[in-house]
């Protein structure tokens, strides 16, 4: 008999034939979209696009148990290197995917504070957020496709969803907020 996993949005990896210790890998994620560069905490978006799920990358599953083994050789998801990423690929997301597959692609470092986590033993440290603002200047054209990374380049892709978004122009500032959990 042999046994498979997958995880994507909604799956569950069980432990034992009987199913009942469970982990399920939940992805929420938006776009908040702001006319000019004013994305602070009195500006009003345009547009909100919330939803639910994405793909987890072989490379990004091996990097956290990589780094939660003690492991050091692969970059953290942290302050100082998770990027999200956005592209215009429109290519289904494949688990075995190391970056964006569009032609125009950025990744972008973290808002301030972000990535944010609670350590803790209840269900609120089960989440982690990541948050990047994209300027007017930033990466604009069609976003049709995202992921978290651990670097500015090459790197572990973490994740992939691959869905519309919109144009961008340099009318608009961008903000996407991940969050993502294991519960």
């Amino acid at each position: 008999m042999q046994d498979n996993a997958r995880l994507t949005e909604g799956s569950h990896l069980a432990a034992g034939m009987g199913g009942h210790d469970a982990a399920q890998w939940r992805c929420t994620w938006k776009v908040e979209k702001y006319r000019g560069d004013d994305t602070g905490p009195h500006a009003t978006p345009f547009e909100t696009i919330e939803r639910v799920g994405n793909a987890l990358m072989y490379g990004g599953a091996a990097a956290l148990w990589h780094r939660l083994t003690g492991g050091t050789s692969v970059t953290a998801f942290d302050a100082t290197n998770a990027r999200i990423g956005v592209g215009d690929g429109t290519a289904a997301a494949d688990p075995l995917q190391t970056d964006l597959q569009g032609t125009n692609k950025i990744r972008k470092g973290m808002d301030a504070t972000y990535p944010q986590h609670t350590d803790g033993t209840g269900a609120g440290a089960t989440t982690v957020t990541f948050r990047t603002t994209f300027s007017t200047s930033e990466a604009n054209f069609v976003w049709a496709e995202w992921g978290i990374f651990n670097a500015a380049a090459a790197g572990r892709m973490l994740n992939r969803k691959v869905e519309a978004l919109g144009e961008k122009t340099s009318a608009a500032s961008w903000v996407f907020t991940v969050q993502l959990s294991l519960v």
